[in-house]
C-alpha cells in the first residue's frame, strides 16, 4: 500500500533516499532541431551519485525553507517517490510555479505513482495562486509520454536559468484546472 504525504524538512538526509533507486535507461530523447521536434537516438543511463544525493537533499531543504512544498509517496515507509513546488510566481500572466523534481524509484514506476505525485504538486500550485505548473523535464520519449499523458504542453514562455542549466530537458507548462492532471486546453505539444 503507497502512502503519501508532505516531507518535512528534518526528514531530508541520505537516510530518506536509502530505498529510492533513480536508475533510468534512457535510448530515444526528443530534440528541437530547426523548430521541430523529433526523437534522436541518445542511450545513456541516468542515474545519482553521492554528490547529487547530496545536492538533491539541499535542494529540497531550500525549497521547504523558501515557502516551497515537498511531498513523498512512501511503501512500508520508504521512500518510492517525491515532487518539489518552488513558492513565488512567475512568468507573468502565465502564472508558473516551478514543479523542480518529480522523480518515482525504478522499482515502481507504472503504478500511478508519477500521476499521484504530480496532482499533489498541481494543487499545493493551485492553491498558492498558481494558474501553471512549470515543468523543465528530462527529455526521455518515456518521461515526456508521462507529461503528455497529465496534460502538459511546450511551455509558452521559456525559463531562460532552466534552459541554460539543462539544454537537453524540453521546457513544458500545464494549467492548474479544477481537476490537476487532467491537462492544459492548448494543444501545442511534443509530437
Amino acid at each position: 500500500m503507497i502512502q503519501h504525504r508532505r516531507i518535512n524538512r528534518e526528514e531530508i538526509n541520505r537516510e530518506l533516499f536509502a530505498g529510492f533507486i533513480r536508475r533510468q535507461v534512457v535510448t530515444d530523447c526528443w530534440r528541437r532541431e530547426e523548430g521541430e521536434w523529433v526523437v534522436r537516438s541518445d542511450p545513456f543511463i541516468d542515474d545519482w551519485t553521492e554528490e547529487d544525493y547530496q545536492k538533491l537533499e539541499e535542494c529540497l531543504k531550500r525549497t521547504l525553507d523558501r515557502g516551497g512544498f515537498v511531498y513523498g509517496a512512501f511503501q512500508n515507509g520508504i521512500l518510492k517517490g517525491f515532487a518539489s513546488v518552488e513558492a513565488g510566481l512567475f512568468g507573468g500572466e502565465q502564472g508558473y510555479l516551478d514543479l523542480s523534481c518529480i522523480h518515482v524509484s525504478e522499482d515502481m514506476r507504472g503504478r500511478g505513482i508519477g500521476r499521484a505525485l504530480f496532482v499533489a504538486a498541481g494543487g499545493w500550485a493551485r492553491d498558492q495562486g498558481g494558474r501553471k505548473l512549470y515543468i523543465s523535464a528530462h527529455s526521455a520519449v518515456e518521461s515526456q509520454a508521462f507529461y503528455k499523458a497529465m496534460g502538459c504542453v511546450e511551455a509558452e514562455v521559456y525559463h531562460q536559468g532552466h534552459v541554460e542549466e539543462e539544454p537537453y530537458d524540453c521546457q513544458l507548462e500545464c494549467g492548474l484546472w479544477q481537476d490537476c492532471g487532467r491537462g492544459c486546453a492548448a494543444p501545442r505539444t511534443l509530437s
